[in-house]
């Protein structure tokens, strides 16, 4: 479904993502693993297009120069120097980390405006979909977004994200922040969005709670990938319960 080749992502003269080759199945969720700094959300950035707005927008004030190299397949599709919205048409979401909602607007009136380009019936739905994911999202739905907990926002970001009817849902550290029993709750909905038929990609620096639901995963370190297996593999070997577990 989805293919990077040889993917550089240069700010000014650093780099943050380092030749990196990767690939997501269809129907897989997929993780990539990293600390702080490692180039996780560069690389999300890269896949969604928002590394073109942001080197446009560089380049128009004349600031950071980002350059980006290598190729991105989706479908089989060359998409590297595709706008983020088209990317969006062709069902490549991006639910970043800490994602913005609009704080004024009650929860589903966010969920609604996610889905403005939808039919009033597939809002409908979409709507009830998410709240079939997201039980709680149903309880406080005509609450203010703004008076929501972290852990509820980030339900509700990916509840919008969700809206859009992806095909890959990307998302960018989703448990940061959270309580155990929040990230419990979400690594369940993750779980129910994969089987509800759309594929996953996931960057987390939180790797225990993640890695028993993940088909295949990628260590990052540096911008480059250090290591790959299933995930049932990166749980056994010794590397990542030493970086990731502390033991």
């Amino acid at each position: 479904m989805l293919e990077g080749k040889n993917l550089i992502v240069f700010f000014e003269n650093a780099i943050a993502v380092n030749n990196l080759s990767f690939y997501v199945n269809k129907g897989e969720i997929v993780g990539i693993l990293g600390s702080n700094g490692a180039g996780k959300t560069t690389l999300m950035n890269t896949i969604s297009g928002l590394i073109m707005d942001m080197k446009l927008k560089e380049e128009r004030k004349g600031g950071e120069r980002i350059t980006v190299l290598g190729q991105l397949l989706f479908e089989g599709k060359d998409i590297t120097d595709l706008e983020p919205h088209k990317r969006v048409e062709l069902g490549i979401v991006l639910s970043r980390e800490r994602h913005p909602v609009f704080l004024e607007s009650t929860v589903e009136e966010n969920l609604r405006i996610a889905a403005c380009s939808r039919r009033p019936k597939e809002s409908r739905i979409g709507i009830d979909f998410v709240y079939s994911i997201f039980p709680h999202l149903k309880t406080i739905r005509k609450r203010r977004a703004g008076f929501l907990s972290g852990g509820e926002q980030q339900m509700l970001s990916i509840g919008m994200a969700l809206m859009t009817k992806p095909k890959l849902i990307l998302l960018d550290e989703p448990l940061l922040g959270l309580s155990p029993i929040l990230q419990k709750e979400l690594v369940r909905a993750i779980k129910e969005i994969r089987d509800d038929g759309v594929t996953v990609l996931i960057t987390e620096q939180f790797a225990r709670p993640i890695l028993p639901i993940i088909d295949r995963g990628y260590v990052m370190e540096n911008g480059m990938l250090v290591m790959e297996g299933k995930g049932s593999e990166l749980i056994e070997n010794p590397e990542v319960k030493a970086a990731y577990f502390g033991v």
